[in-house]
């Protein structure tokens, strides 16, 4: 499977990050960035970015890249460490893959405002499958 399609599958194929205005911008084997331009139903009551959004994102990102292989990952762990907030700007989270096999891989994803600031770190791992990526995707994608 090329990147574009896995991005393009993501994008279309998550309605919860869709309807929350998260993009995949970027996939490489190995690696994803996710993006969302802060909204003001983002915040929460202290007028700062929603931890739940910040896992979101991170988890869309982590998702997109533990499937970069063509094989189907699913989350069996996760966790994230939040530092900062933001209220207003786009947000961004890069997911790196750390440790792989056949079976298991480990990601770190940092979550960061537009300025480069870093909000929040977040760890997954995931199982993989023995069904492929491409057999999710809709017959008019394939």
């Amino acid at each position: 499977m090329d990147m574009k399609t896995i991005q393009s599958f993501f994008n279309q194929a998550d309605a919860f990050a869709s309807h929350n205005g998260m993009t995949i911008t970027e996939v490489l084997e190995g690696y994803a960035k996710a993006e969302m331009e802060l909204q003001p139903y983002h915040l929460n009551g202290a007028r700062t970015v929603h931890g739940g959004a910040l896992f979101t994102l991170a988890d869309f990102a982590f998702a997109a890249a533990s499937n970069s292989r063509g094989q189907l990952a699913l989350s069996i762990n996760s966790s994230i460490s939040i530092f900062k907030g933001a209220q207003k700007g786009k947000v961004i989270a890069e997911a790196r893959e750390v440790s792989h096999s056949p079976k298991l891989a480990s990601f770190e994803v940092s979550v960061r405002n537009e300025a480069g600031g870093l909000l929040a770190t977040f760890q997954g791992m995931v199982y993989r499958k023995s069904v492929s990526l491409e057999s999710m995707l809709p017959v008019s994608a394939k």
